[in-house]
C-alpha cells in the first residue's frame, strides 16, 4: 500500500520533466535567435544564451537517462 503511488509520481515527475524540457528548449532556442539577429554583442547576453543551452541539454540527458520517450506534435 505504501509502494503504490511510485508508479505514479515517476509519471508525474516525468511529465514535469519534459515540460521543462519544453519550455527550456523555446527559451533557447529565441534567445539564441535574438542574439544571432543582434549587432552589438553583449558578453553578458552571450553567457546567457550558453547557461539557457546548458541547462537544456542537462535536462535532455536526465530525460534520456531515465528513458523518456520524447514525442514531436507535429507528427
Amino acid at each position: 500500500m505504501l509502494f503504490k503511488r511510485k508508479g505514479s509520481l515517476k509519471r508525474e515527475y516525468d511529465n514535469k520533466l519534459l515540460f521543462q524540457i519544453e519550455e527550456l528548449k523555446q527559451k533557447w532556442k529565441n534567445e539564441k535567435s535574438l542574439y544571432d539577429k543582434s549587432f552589438d554583442m553583449n558578453d553578458d547576453f552571450k553567457h546567457q544564451v550558453e547557461l539557457t543551452e546548458l541547462k537544456y541539454l542537462y535536462l535532455f540527458r536526465e530525460a534520456k537517462a531515465r528513458q523518456l520517450k520524447i514525442f514531436d506534435k507535429n507528427k
